[in-house]
Order: structure tokens, then C-alpha cells, then sequence
């Protein structure tokens, strides 16, 4: 009878702490707001995925915090980042969307990057996207060959964004001719700047930012699809060989290994270092409740909006794992992709 009683006195108690830990989670959030912040610019793939996922995330936060969406693009993402790094509040009220390359800047050494994605706290990723060279149709480019045939000019939104480093690879592993213009502030702009005929393209980005901001491209023929990024055949294209498939060696298939990694964690979230780790989890918790609730689901399928989630732990482990890679791999990942 004692044990039984000294049994239930400790699960009480344990029961107590967690009951306590939820209370002053909720207590923190309880009428107050959650940043979000964005590298990305209005109007792309980032701030649709957003605007959708955050009323169901914030239902599933202990106190139900107002959410704000703030856009801060720049440097391929950069800019988001460090703010994070040294700016952003430590207390888990500022969170990210960030670029998914973003957070390899640092491995391969960019201008500017200099902060540490190890450090910090990655709450999970929406989906796992395969992204796509996209071509203006009536601009000559309609399949893989086209690439090697003729000029492809695309829009760019600074190095070491996915997408510059995309096309600079491809010309560097497989010798097509496609020309980068950067200065763009987001994908969005580029696709703005397709429409005038500033560009011919976009590399970079998935199905699901085009499908969800420009359905009728795709259904009205309006682009054509020339090239998937992807170590796999892609279900959205499942008759175009992936890219893994066109290399014609080990070391080119070690290359492309590292620089699709990436697209194993599109569109990831974080909280900076320092945030106490009980919030952390409660973040987490509740990041991948939102992304199974069948009503955000449903509501994602009817936006075109692609959901696959990935776990925070996975995130960190999917960097963790590039940031131990032989540093001969990730210099030929970096000259490749031009990445400096």
C-alpha cells in the first residue's frame, strides 16, 4: 500500500510540474501577438503558405497568440537571418519563414552569413517541395534540350538564394546556357517581370508556389516545365527524369546530393537561440497539430497548397548532417552552384 501511495504521490506530482509548465506557457501567450517574420517579399509562395497555416497554428499555442506576418526580404534571405541572430526577441514572441537554402549560407561560407543555424531553434518545415525550372511561354524553351540550345535568361534574388544557385548549377554540371538577372526581390517579382518580358524564367521554387499564386499558368499553358530539381522522379512530373537521374557520375551525383538538400525542409520555420526550451516544444507541438488538423489540410488542398510536414527534429538533423559533409564536397557544391 505504501508503494502505491508513494507511486501516486510521484505521478501527481510529475502530472503537476506538466500541468504547471502548459499554465505559464499559456500565461506567456495569453493576449499577446506572435511575429512571424518572412525572407521573402508580399504577394509569393511564402506569404500564401503563411496567411493559410496561421490561424490553425495559433489555435494550437497554449494561450492562442495573435499572429502578425511581417515581410523582410533581402540577400537570398540573409537579412531574415540575421535578424534572428542577433536582433529578434529570445523569448519565443518572433518566429521565421525562411528560405529553405538560407540556413546552408553559412556552410558554404557566403558574404554576410554570419549566423548560426545549429544554434538555433527549428520548429519544422511545411512540406518537402521538388523545384522546377519554369519558362515564359513563347520563349523558346520548352524541354531539357532547349537549355543547351539556346539562352535561358531567369531573374535571381541575390547569391546564394535557391534561386541563382539552381541555374548557375546547372550550367556548371551540365553545360546549359542560361543567363541569371539579379536584383529581384522575391519570386514574385520575377514572375511580374516574366509577364513584361524582363526575363524568360524562374529556377528555383516548386509546383506548390506556382500552383498556389498562378494556377492558370499551368492550366492555360501559359509556362512550360523544362527541368525538375529533385533526386527523384517528382509525383507533380512523374514522366520527367529528375535531375539525379541526368548525372553522369558519382562525384556530380555527391553534388547534387548537397545542393537538394534543401528541398527536403522547403519552407521551414524557427525561433531564434535562447528561446527557453518548454516553449520550444510547445511550438513545435503545436506547429505539427496545425499541419495534420484536416481542416487546414482540406483548406490547403482547395488553395493548391502543398503539405508534407517535416518535424523540427528532422530539420535539425537534415543540417546537422550537411555540416559534417567533407569540405572537398561542399567546395565543389559551391562552385558549381556559384555560390560565394
Amino acid at each position: 500500500m505504501r508503494h502505491c501511495a508513494m507511486l501516486l504521490s510521484l505521478f501527481s506530482f510529475y502530472a503537476g510540474i506538466g500541468a504547471s509548465r502548459a499554465d505559464s506557457i499559456a500565461d506567456f501567450y495569453r493576449d499577446k501577438s506572435i511575429s512571424i517574420v518572412l525572407s521573402a517579399g508580399e504577394g509569393g509562395g511564402y506569404s500564401t503558405y503563411v496567411r493559410a497555416f496561421a490561424p490553425f497554428f495559433t489555435n494550437y499555442i497554449p494561450g492562442k497568440p495573435n499572429i502578425i506576418i511581417q515581410n523582410m526580404p533581402g540577400a537570398g534571405g540573409i537579412r531574415a537571418m540575421m535578424y534572428f541572430q542577433s536582433g529578434a526577441p529570445k523569448d519565443g514572441s518572433v518566429l521565421g519563414l525562411v528560405h529553405s537554402g538560407v540556413p546552408f549560407a553559412p556552410l558554404f561560407e557566403l558574404n554576410g552569413a554570419n549566423f548560426k543555424p545549429l544554434e538555433m531553434n527549428w520548429i519544422g518545415a511545411m512540406t518537402r517541395s521538388d523545384a522546377i525550372c519554369v519558362a515564359w511561354s513563347g520563349s523558346g524553351i520548352e524541354k531539357w534540350q532547349d537549355l543547351f540550345d539556346k539562352e535561358f535568361v531567369v531573374g535571381g534574388t541575390g547569391s546564394g538564394s535557391q534561386l541563382e544557385t539552381y541555374p548557375a548549377m546547372l550550367n556548371a554540371l551540365f553545360g546549359t546556357k542560361i543567363k541569371i538577372i539579379s536584383g529581384y526581390k522575391g519570386g514574385n517579382d520575377i514572375y511580374l517581370a516574366m509577364e513584361r518580358g524582363e526575363v524568360h524564367g524562374r529556377c528555383g521554387g516548386g509546383f506548390a508556389s506556382l500552383e498556389s499564386t498562378r494556377p492558370e499558368w499551368i492550366t492555360g499553358g501559359k509556362v512550360k516545365v523544362p527541368v525538375v530539381f529533385s533526386l527523384e522522379r517528382s509525383k507533380e512530373a512523374p514522366d520527367l527524369p529528375s535531375l539525379q537521374e541526368r548525372a553522369g557520375d558519382e562525384r556530380t551525383r555527391q553534388i547534387l546530393q548537397l545542393a537538394l538538400a534543401p528541398q527536403i525542409m522547403d519552407r521551414p520555420f524557427l525561433a531564434p537561440a535562447g528561446v527557453p526550451d518548454e516553449r520550444v516544444a510547445a511550438l513545435r507541438k503545436a506547429f505539427n497539430a496545425a499541419l495534420s488538423d484536416s481542416k487546414f489540410l482540406e483548406h490547403a488542398r482547395k488553395s493548391r497548397l502543398e503539405i508534407s510536414g517535416v518535424t523540427g527534429v528532422d530539420v535539425e538533423k537534415i543540417l546537422k548532417d550537411a555540416y559534417k559533409l567533407n569540405r572537398d564536397v561542399v567546395r565543389a557544391t559551391a562552385q558549381a552552384a556559384k555560390i560565394n
